[in-house]
């Protein structure tokens, strides 16, 4: 086996958010192909538990734990040199020290970073052949943040963003390939660095669905004869703290009114305080972290993903469909994903579209929904055939076109 080079911003382990789930399945694929080598950063205490079944997939690993204080200290430094935050924030000297003494000791021609803030120890070695997973146009994130916050807080996210995709641009003029989690992913950042459009596509994101599967029996976590909506999710995300705010506050009242025992189920670990506070309101629940999400969908008379603020594309309504639940999604929660409207899943715009969406699929659920939405999952939602076109290209070095028949192509 050829040696690899994998640099992941976050331990690929999936507890809870799409960005792990996406870099596991990649390690676990590129594992039967390649020795491969990783190093990557634990921002969560909790993730140290994983650092046994992630080495079993390696030659070699590197973990080095996140300090949030050091890499807000950092990203200050950079403020103040006019870069962008988020590369800062990454940075670590005995990081790049074991990839400089990987690279001298071991012959390797092959490196995929997951995240462009890991690029920056990849930078050296520009005999290799680069593969950049952006994963999403992080910096168009921070613009999205800028317009929903009030000064001073809009003015950083505004000048981060700018910085950011002045970064993005310079990691992908030196990379071989660009990939993001979408179409319409890859198309934005073609448009925002059209000097890289020729080498920028996208390898969609994939479900589990044999362990998302409406087959599996579980308990019912719920209180007995209730009826409930759950929302899944990393709960310290602000996009996630934003949805199920404007949800509790702007939705669940109307339903309350016509389904007085209806429960709304927040889902996911580290709940911030915005999130905590919410469960003073009726009917909703806050569970924290939970050993395992498919219980909650399982049970859940619907899945609800009302982002107001997304980008790429979000695991939690792919799982859901893959579990055959009926999905309530607003527009920025169904970016991405390939799914019909009105048959596989349930679209609504605004908070009285919403609402009256939800309260539709209370009162009359769809019978072929579910099924509907798991077919779909099954025929373009495969990790496997998803991700072997970076096999391509970190075999043949192609720097693919944005055409329709790319290899990035996912249909």
């Amino acid at each position: 086996m050829e040696n690899l080079l994998l640099l992941v911003h976050r331990i690929p382990y999936p507890p809870n958010k799409g960005d792990k789930i996406r870099s596991y399945h990649l390690l676990k694929h590129l594992a039967q192909n390649y020795r491969v080598h990783l190093a990557t950063f634990i921002d969560d205490a909790e993730d140290w538990q994983h650092v046994p079944r992630v080495k079993a997939f390696c030659a070699e690993s590197h973990f080095v734990a996140l300090n949030p204080l050091r890499g807000r200290i950092r990203s200050i430094g950079a403020l103040l040199g006019n870069r962008s935050l988020s590369p800062d924030y990454y940075q670590d000297g005995s990081m790049r020290a074991w990839v400089a003494g990987l690279m001298q000791r071991q012959t390797i021609d092959r490196i995929l970073v997951f995240s462009s803030v890991m690029a920056q120890y990849a930078a050296p070695y520009t005999a290799a052949q680069r593969v950049v997973d952006f994963v999403d146009v992080d910096s168009d994130k921070w613009r999205q943040y800028a317009e929903k916050k009030s000064w001073p807080m809009n003015w950083l996210f505004r000048h981060e963003a700018r910085q950011l995709l002045a970064y993005e641009r310079a990691v992908a003029r030196q990379s071989d390939a660009c990939l993001f989690v979408s179409e319409p992913e890859a198309q934005l950042f073609r448009q925002l660095a059209p000097e890289s459009a020729a080498k920028t596509g996208f390898v969609s994101m994939g479900v589990d669905a044999d362990f998302y599967s409406p087959e599996h029996v579980f308990d019912n976590p719920f209180p007995a004869a209730s009826q409930t909506i759950v929302f899944t999710g990393a709960m310290d995300y602000w996009p996630n703290i934003d949805a199920v705010q404007w949800f509790v506050t702007s939705i669940f009242p109307t339903l309350r009114a016509t389904y007085p025992d209806l429960v709304f189920a927040i889902v996911g670990a580290r709940p911030a305080p915005a999130v905590k506070a919410l469960e003073q309101e009726a009917g909703v629940v806050v569970t924290g972290r939970v050993a395992d999400v498919r219980p909650y969908l399982a049970h859940a008379a619907l899945s609800v993903a009302p982002l107001r603020v997304a980008r790429g594309v979000q695991s939690k309504v792919l799982e859901a469909m893959s579990m055959a639940k009926t999905v309530v999604v607003s527009p920025q929660a169904l970016e991405g994903i390939d799914a019909s409207p009105g048959s596989e899943l349930l679209l609504a715009e605004d908070a009285q579209a919403f609402a009256a969406t939800v309260s539709a699929a209370l009162a009359r659920p769809d019978p072929t929904m579910g099924s509907a939405a798991r077919a779909r999952v099954l025929r373009d939602y495969s990790w496997t055939s998803n991700l072997s076109k970076i096999d391509t290209l970190l075999e043949a070095g192609v720097q693919p076109d944005h055409k329709k028949d790319s290899v990035f192509q996912c249909s």
